[in-house]
């Protein structure tokens, strides 16, 4: 297996003057300025005391910037702690404090609503879009950051050349990555992946699905979710493709203007959006053809023009898109099929950095999601027809959760395997049918883990919840709350409570948790003995 950083390492000498990052209608770096930049934090790290090993939080937007910081801190041995930007600061703090992490990248913005006080080991944060120092507590650490060009001039007065080029392979077991599954206050569960987890991630994409040198892609998931982190960004770029960040979720206009412009040769993305796509353009283009659609023949060449206007649309060059985090409506997965359109579902999560499942389009079967990227097996007698714990094993799955030995010992079992938390079954030729979850973590549409409790933990604190639980009804986040309601409310304030309950606990969750309906109950929920609430009930 080759280390992705040699893989790096050799499409920097070659490719020096290619783009290889670049902000789509904004800024581009070449390989060449992405090997200067890791050169100049090398000796940063050296002058300000920072050493291999210590972590280093990212929380911003996505953008070329953000790529060039990971590759920074990747290169030269620290732990990267890539976070969310739309967790809320109180996570952000609790997570860059919990990671152990000394330096901080992040957006002004975000940093402007963070707390150094809880952030202690912090020494310095700084601004990705500019490079500035925003704060710092360790004046060593300033200096050498303000100084890091004046450092490298004097290192390297005619400039860095392809040849001094040299990154490490000698770390396959070296922790790489701490990758937060959420934005938890509690027992926070950061994901430990090493250089060898995605070196083994790398190998598997170019051994199933290889990219070429000079094509290009565009990122659309967040860069601190694993699948826009190994497989939109770390994966393509190694092997010398272009990689286009979009900032903000664009529009549907503004993200099919950048593809068309782009031409990337896969789309990494939700079903969700392939699901928007059916029902804005493919299916009422099928409705004015329902006729014709009826005659054999007919109907072959109909899907094959629709197939190629949605092609065209994403640039003409995709040769696969790539949805995970979800399930695909089988009334969509039915039609793409008849259209002969190049997708594949996937199955993976953190843990696995991130691929569990896979298989190419044309081998796919509808309502799978793929074969086990290493080893899986069903926790069953008879993993076939009756339905248990998908569990896995392999070189890509995490060392365990960072700080945290008791999350660690319940997710592997005494042989060794990865609990996964999912139900299902394999069929004959081992591909996997997901059929349910163990775990109360809620999916929504748009592939983000959302964990009830942290949702509840913030229900909690309004004095009218006395207890609370929530649910996933169709995609949307409901709150069934037992509620507290003083006697001496009049019929209007006791009407208004359910939306009081919503807005205000909505203004200390992110975007993706967002609750959409409080509904209140009569009674308190059924308990068990060691009374926990028998979620199971409510569902």
């Amino acid at each position: 297996m080759k280390h992705y950083l040699k893989k790096l390492e050799q499409t920097v000498r070659s490719r020096w003057s290619q783009n290889a990052l670049c902000d789509y209608g904004g800024e581009s770096f070449t390989y060449a300025d992405v090997a200067t930049s890791v050169e100049k934090f090398r000796i940063f790290l050296s002058n300000s005391g920072i050493n291999k090993g210590d972590k280093i939080a990212i929380c911003a937007r996505n953008s070329a910037r953000w790529a060039m910081t990971f590759w920074n801190i990747n290169v030269n041995g620290c732990v990267a702690v890539p976070l969310l930007a739309d967790f809320h600061p109180d996570n952000v703090c609790t997570l860059t404090n919990h990671s152990d992490s000394v330096l901080l990248f992040t957006d002004d913005d975000i940093w402007a609503k963070l707390d150094t006080n809880a952030m202690p080991a912090l020494k310095a944060a700084i601004n990705v879009k500019n490079g500035e120092l925003l704060w710092h507590r360790d004046e060593a650490v300033a200096q050498a950051w303000n100084h890091r060009d004046e450092a490298f001039a004097a290192r390297y007065p005619e400039g860095l050349a392809p040849e001094q080029v040299s990154y490490p392979d000698d770390n396959m077991d070296e922790l790489a990555i701490i990758n937060y599954t959420s934005g938890t206050t509690g027992n926070p569960k950061g994901v430990m992946l090493t250089y060898g987890a995605m070196s083994d991630t790398d190998e598997f994409a170019n051994t199933h699905f290889p990219n070429r040198p000079g094509e290009t892609v565009v990122s659309m998931l967040p860069m601190a979710h694993m699948y826009g982190l190994a497989i939109e960004f770390i994966h393509p770029n190694v092997d010398g493709v272009t990689v286009y960040y979009l900032g903000k979720t664009p529009s549907p206009t503004t993200l099919l203007k950048a593809m068309r412009d782009v031409k990337p040769y896969m789309v990494v993305t939700v079903p969700l959006v392939m699901e928007k796509i059916y029902a804005s353009s493919i299916q009422p283009a099928l409705k004015k053809l329902r006729f014709p659609l009826a005659i054999p023949g007919v109907n072959r060449i109909i899907y094959r023009k629709i197939r190629d206007k949605v092609l065209a649309a994403f640039g003409g060059r995709v040769r696969c898109f790539i949805m995970g985090g979800a399930a695909l409506k089988p009334e969509v997965e039915r039609c793409l099929r008849r259209m002969r359109l190049p997708f594949t579902v996937g199955y993976g999560m953190t843990e696995a950095c991130p691929l569990l499942g896979w298989e190419w389009w044309t081998k796919f079967v509808p309502g799978s999601c793929g074969k086990a990227v290493h080893e899986v097996r069903i926790d069953s007698h008879n993993p076939r027809s009756v339905v248990g714990e998908i569990q896995a094993r392999g070189a890509n799955i995490t060392l365990g959760y960072y700080k945290n030995p008791e999350a660690t010992a319940a997710a592997f079992t005494q042989d060794g395997w990865f609990r996964t938390g999912d139900l299902g079954i394999l069929d004959a030729e081992g591909n996997i049918f997901i059929r349910g979850r163990i775990k109360s973590m809620i999916l929504n549409s748009s592939g983000q883990n959302i964990y009830p409790e942290e949702v509840e933990a913030v229900l909690s604190s309004n004095p009218y919840v006395n207890e609370c639980l929530v649910v996933d009804r169709q995609g949307k986040i409901v709150a069934l709350v037992y509620p507290e309601i003083p006697e001496d409310l009049d019929a209007d304030a006791k009407a208004a409570i359910p939306g009081e309950i919503r807005a205000t606990a909505n203004k200390s969750l992110p975007a993706y948790s967002q609750i959409a309906k409080v509904e209140l109950v009569d009674t308190p929920f059924e308990k068990t003995p060691k009374m926990s609430i028998k979620r199971y009930l409510y569902h």
